[in-house]
């Protein structure tokens, strides 16, 4: 009897089934000490200090924030370094001009959409009437839709580069400084 991929079912096929199985093993790939794997595409520990070993085959805790290595009196720990700079002025501001610009474009963007879903529905003869020749209401709008999606997206960046990512890399320089500096690492 055959499967519907044409492979045999039941014992008519068991020796043959084995060696094929054992023909197409895919092999694992490589763990790291940690037992995070290589092909992670979100695998960068060994690029920010994480994973890597002290020279004798033992993890390093010195270099990892938030390691279990002995803690010093009077030195900030990472956790309160962050809080402190999100409790900051220019913190809120890159907040507050991410915001300022996202709430009024999805709000604009979903309107939009929804409208044009509503008249879609509602009203399909103002939808069906042409324009020029066979083109219609309808294939204007929908092509307003991608138009908009990516003057959206371009406008996102463009606002981005000029109004909030200076500020937030400062903000990112000044954090690594700070944890930098706690764990007693050079400045």
């Amino acid at each position: 009897m055959q499967s519907s991929n044409s492979r045999p079912r039941g014992s008519e096929g068991g020796a043959h089934r084995s060696t094929e199985h054992r023909e197409r093993h895919v092999p694992r790939p490589a763990e790291a000490p940690g037992g995070m794997r290589y092909d992670d595409p979100w695998y960068d520990a060994l690029a920010s200090g994480w994973g890597e070993t002290d020279g004798v085959g033992a993890p390093a805790t010195g270099g990892v924030p938030g390691g279990r290595g002995a803690k010093e009196e009077g030195v900030p720990a990472a956790g309160d370094i962050y809080l402190e700079v999100q409790r900051s002025a220019a913190f809120q501001e890159v907040r507050s001009r991410y915001r300022r610009f996202v709430v009024p474009g999805v709000l604009l963007f979903l309107t939009w959409y929804v409208g044009y879903v509503v008249t879609a529905t509602t009203a399909p003869g103002l939808m069906a009437r042409p324009v020029a020749g066979a083109v219609n209401v309808a294939m204007i709008a929908g092509l307003g839709q991608f138009l908009t999606t990516f003057v959206l997206a371009w406008a996102y960046a463009r606002h981005a580069r000029l109004r909030r990512d200076r500020a937030a890399l400062e903000l990112r320089w000044d954090t690594q400084e700070l944890t930098r500096s706690a764990r007693g690492g050079a400045s």
